[in-house]
């Protein structure tokens, strides 16, 4: 097993270097660059990116003279335009600013943002919060109420039960998770009729004076609304896909066997079927973290006004902040990575005739 996770390790080498390169070459030819996006703001057409420039962006504005080969540059100053691409790194060729930044990634120095006096590393530890709440318990709650139910779909297949659970897992799988959550603030967060839960953050602003049992009570009092909004499709995927696992293995040749034995159904069930039929979900466990972790909240997060790593990444996309961008888009794929890895290992955990040592990766 040594063997099998150093080569699984190794193998993240190039995966990354893969991942980094495909989205550094794509960038490079991305219109509305970092130094785009402060001309247009010089030129009154952005919205004020110079004023969140460190370095003396400003004293550079009051420069003005001919033109730039930038779009919009009509104007300024040329030495203007080469200083500010001094000060974003744009003067060195592009491979050797894909290998400083390699470098420093695997040193894991994530660098300043370019239109912020905060360091990448800061600015994903102030949106952690809100991701880790959100992905942490929309999984825990999706799979601690899909498994049982589930578990109780494929003992009661082709019921009355199984039939109209069903179609309530294809209905809430069918609403988008924004549109739901935008109805629950009508209903319930001071829209047209109830005002029981707030609109806005994961805490109140007299969070850090209220007693130990208040603030959880705070804290999940705020989460309510994001994460049933968030669960919804979740929930319906894991209920199913324990349904049909379940019944996979329900239907194989050891559990009539072991019924011909003599074994209780309870045995039966929880003794071999059990086993077996959880692998899928738990091989399936850190990939719905993940996606619940990075991807999944980002209209959820705007439409609550919790400000987490969703939304740091689309504004950091959306201002060209380089720095931001590929730190978390190396952030995340070392995760998923390495979250990989981990659901093979637990392949193991769970069933020990499973040998990855004795495959080829």
């Amino acid at each position: 097993m040594g063997a099998y996770i150093l080569r699984r390790i190794l193998l993240m080498i190039p995966t990354l270097l893969g991942i980094m390169a495909v989205s550094f070459a794509v960038i490079q030819f991305a219109p509305g660059g970092p130094v785009e996006q402060v001309i247009a703001g010089l030129q009154g057409q952005g919205g004020g990116a110079t004023e969140r420039l460190s370095g003396g962006g400003g004293d550079m504005a009051a420069q003005s003279g001919d033109t730039s080969g930038y779009r919009g540059a009509q104007g300024l100053d040329p030495e203007f335009i080469k200083r500010l691409e001094v000060q974003f790194g744009f003067d060195k060729p592009p491979l050797e600013r894909f290998g400083e930044m390699i470098w420093n990634y695997a040193r894991f120095d994530f660098g300043t943002s370019f239109f912020s006096n905060a360091t990448v590393i800061d600015l994903v530890q102030q949106k952690l919060p809100v991701s880790i709440s959100l992905g942490l318990w929309i999984t825990l709650l999706s799979y601690l109420i899909s498994i049982p139910l589930g578990i109780r779909k494929a003992l009661k297949e082709g019921s009355r039960f199984d039939t109209w659970t069903s179609a309530v897992i294809i209905v809430a799988y069918a609403i988008p998770g924004f549109l739901f959550a935008v109805l629950l603030i009508v209903l319930f967060a001071g829209g047209s009729f109830l005002d029981w839960f707030p609109l806005r953050g994961l805490t109140s602003d007299n969070w850090a004076q209220l007693s130990w049992p208040a603030r959880i009570a705070d804290y999940f009092w705020h989460l309510t609304l994001p994460l049933i909004a968030l669960s919804l499709s979740a929930f319906a995927t894991t209920t199913l896909l324990t349904k049909n696992s379940f019944l996979d293995e329900i239907r194989k040749q050891y559990v009539t066997t072991a019924r011909a034995k003599g074994l209780s159904e309870r045995r039966v069930l929880y003794g071999h079927v059990f086993r077996n039929a959880m692998l899928i979900i738990v091989a399936g466990f850190p990939g719905a973290f993940i996606s619940a972790f990075f991807a999944g909240s980002l209209l959820i997060e705007t439409i609550f006004s919790l400000d987490g790593l969703g939304l740091l990444s689309f504004e950091s996309i959306y201002k060209r902040d380089y720095p931001v961008v590929f730190a978390t888009l190396y952030i995340f794929s070392l995760i998923g990575l390495v979250t990989t890895l981990i659901s093979d290992l637990t392949y193991t955990w769970i069933d020990p005739r499973i040998d990855f040592e004795r495959r080829e990766v």
